[in-house]
């Protein structure tokens, strides 16, 4: 077997090796986009670049990205879910294209990985004809070429779309034309759904076939790669990102990127040629094999439900251990709620696995432990995440038994008055509980809907309380916190004069750093209280105490010169022909602005600052330390 690790090493390698330059992963947690809470793709990170900005690393990047999707919660417990991956991805930003990027895919997963090429199948894109985008055939000359390379003759079909799949089946075909549904890549999805001014382009998506896994026909009466079945699996997408849509339709972008995404656990899986994730694929199986010891149970020989309860404890913790580690603590707002979603489920299938005993925090040292040599920082962080898991599930299993009372008094009610289970006991249970909306929902339909007879089943409709639970929750997120439009761009706490003071500060100290330490030095992440402002920057290595003295210096000199701070609004190309910085312009509009402090600092930002330089104080750096591999962290103050 292979290790995640090992795959991990060999993907970097091999990129590295055809010089692209190895990028640390970004956290989980992007501190500076308020358009979503987690990461999850491996381009997300890299999305200024690909629409045009220089990248200080180069034009040839690859990285394993830590990523977490929320929309998956639901889905895991099947044999290949998981909310918590990593996604192996390799970039061209305006260097190679199809032509050298395909073969390299099919190199790697056939000489390095030793995958059996007659398992693998792809799609490209079948065109668009209403918006005069041609279909991929160059993809496919170069894919044909690459199997008859390895004696198989790759016929192409046109399935266009999964159900016409499951109708006709795979005709022979190896090489298959799907439509803008499942073939084209963009933020906003199919062509007609672009913004203008959105790039966009097809993709090709590799897939690999577990053939001991017999086609399930509830899912059509013919299996394909796109099939749900089980039987296929995607372990990889190159996008080819080389149009932009205009007002009168589309046009080639001047530079054609490559954006390339495969997660880490699906490749290891194929490369181990075993369909579930959870005994493929190491840092899951270690945690599967220590709760296998906890509750006595043997996971390879248990029903579906049990393995099911094993798999939501190995995908939720190991998510919640990665989340708390890049700062995501359990409460019931944004990022917290998720992770208290994560672990109170996780707690509720270790009851069912008789682990009642058992501390869910017991387990995270294993975890931590398989992601020593990749994620050291983690590790480190072990006793921390340790104790905030453990008070999280000894504050949850105070309220459960107790919640689980009131559930069933619900649904006596409403049986007694004939009338039907709504969103707005199911949000008392969330805000009177703790109970999240799903662990009301998954023990209804587990424990108490079961014992009612069919007529009293239809007090429950899960769309109509989903729908109604939904109102009460943004009733309740209007009155107790500060609405999203009125959040601050960079991080900041609020728009106090002390936050705007550190906010000035940073945009210093950025500058300050490029001066001193590098022109390398980009900001990574930002977040500012009335208290201190905290800043994670691009570089490899501890700063020196000199540099830490010259660095904080400098920022004061500027200080004192009582530059004037002023903005100008224009769009993003204008702010980079002015050599303004800015990293993040996917979250604001067509138009920019541009913050300048003197002739010292020029900057993208959206506000709030001081108007003149002295108005910051005295800067004081109180510590520097490292975040992740090539990330490090200044916390400072003014005074």
């Amino acid at each position: 077997m292979l290790s995640s690790s090992e795959v991990r090493k060999k993907y970097i390698d091999f990129f590295v090796s055809r010089q692209h330059s190895a990028l640390a992963s970004g956290p989980l947690t992007p501190e500076n986009d308020p358009t979503t809470l987690f990461t999850g793709s491996g381009m997300q990170v890299l999305l200024p670049y690909l629409l045009g900005e220089p990248h200080p690393e180069g034009r040839r990047l690859t990285d394993s990205q830590k990523c977490f999707r929320t929309e998956d919660i639901e889905e895991v417990g099947d044999n290949r879910h998981t909310t918590f991956f990593e996604m192996l991805g390799n970039w061209s930003l305006g260097e190679y294209f199809k032509t050298e990027q395909l073969p390299w895919c099919f190199e790697f997963f056939t000489s390095e990985l030793g995958i059996d090429p007659a398992r693998l199948y792809v799609s490209v894109f079948a065109g668009d004809t209403a918006n005069n985008i041609p279909r991929d055939e160059e993809a496919v000359r170069i894919w044909k070429g690459l199997f008859a390379g390895v004696g198989i003759d790759a016929k192409d079909v046109e399935l266009l779309t999964p159900e016409r799949g499951n109708e006709i089946g795979m005709q022979d075909g190896r090489i298959f034309y799907f439509d803008a549904s499942k073939n084209w890549w963009s933020r906003a999805g199919r062509p007609e759904a672009m913004p203008v001014g959105e790039p966009g382009g097809p993709d090709s998506e590799i897939f690999y076939e577990f053939t001991e896994i017999p086609h399930d026909t509830t899912y059509g009466a013919f299996c394909h790669p796109n099939c749900d079945c089980g039987r296929f699996m995607e372990i990889g997408n190159s996008v080819f990102m080389e149009y932009r849509k205009t007002e009168t339709g589309f046009e080639p972008l001047p530079q054609r990127n490559v954006d390339y995404g495969g997660g880490l656990e699906r490749a290891t899986a194929a490369a181990n040629n075993n369909p579930d994730v959870f005994t493929a694929v190491d840092s899951l199986a270690e945690i599967v094999q220590a709760v296998e010891v906890r509750s006595q149970v043997d996971y390879r020989t248990a029903t579906l439900n049990v393995r099911w309860s094993f798999r939501v404890i190995a995908d939720h913790l190991r998510a919640a251990t990665f989340l708390i580690s890049d700062g995501a603590e359990p409460s019931n707002k944004e990022r917290g709620y998720v992770v208290r979603r994560l672990l109170r489920r996780a707690v509720r299938h270790m009851d069912l696995l008789g682990m009642k005993e058992n501390s869910l925090a017991s387990l995270v040292g294993v975890i931590t432990a398989s992601y020593k040599e990749a994620y050291p920082e983690v590790l480190a962080r072990t006793s921390q995440i340790a104790e905030i898991i453990g008070a999280e599930e000894q504050k949850f299993r105070l309220t459960l038994a107790r919640g689980e009372r009131e559930l069933a008094k619900i649904v006596e009610q409403h049986k007694a008055s004939s009338d039907s289970i709504t969103g707005q006991d199911i949000f008392m249970m969330y805000a009177t509980y703790g109970f999240p909306v799903e662990l009301s929902l998954e023990e209804l339909e587990r424990v108490i809907l079961p014992a009612l007879s069919i007529d009293e089943r239809r007090m429950y409709d899960r769309s109509r309380i989903m729908t109604e639970f939904a109102i009460e929750f943004e009733q309740h997120q209007a009155l107790s916190r500060v609405d999203v439009t009125k959040k601050f761009h960079g991080g900041l706490a609020d728009d106090s004069w002390e936050c705007t003071r550190l906010h000035t500060a940073t945009h210093l100290l950025q500058e300050t750093l490029r001066r001193i330490v590098g022109a390398h030095v980009f900001q990574k992440g930002s977040n500012i209280t009335r208290d201190r402002l905290r800043f994670d920057f691009s570089h490899d290595t501890k700063l020196t105490p000199e540099q830490l003295q010259a660095v904080e210096k400098a920022v004061n000199e500027a200080i004192s010169l009582d530059l004037p701070v002023s903005w100008r609004e224009m769009t993003f190309a204008e702010a980079q022909a002015v050599n303004a910085l800015g990293l993040f312009e996917s979250r604001y509009g067509e138009k920019v602005k541009v913050y300048e402090m003197g002739d010292y600092s020029k900057e993208v930002c959206g506000g709030p600052h001081v108007t003149h330089t002295a108005q910051v104080g005295t800067f004081v750096i109180t510590k520097e330390e490292a975040v992740s591999r090539g990330i490090r962290r200044i916390r400072a103050v003014v005074r």
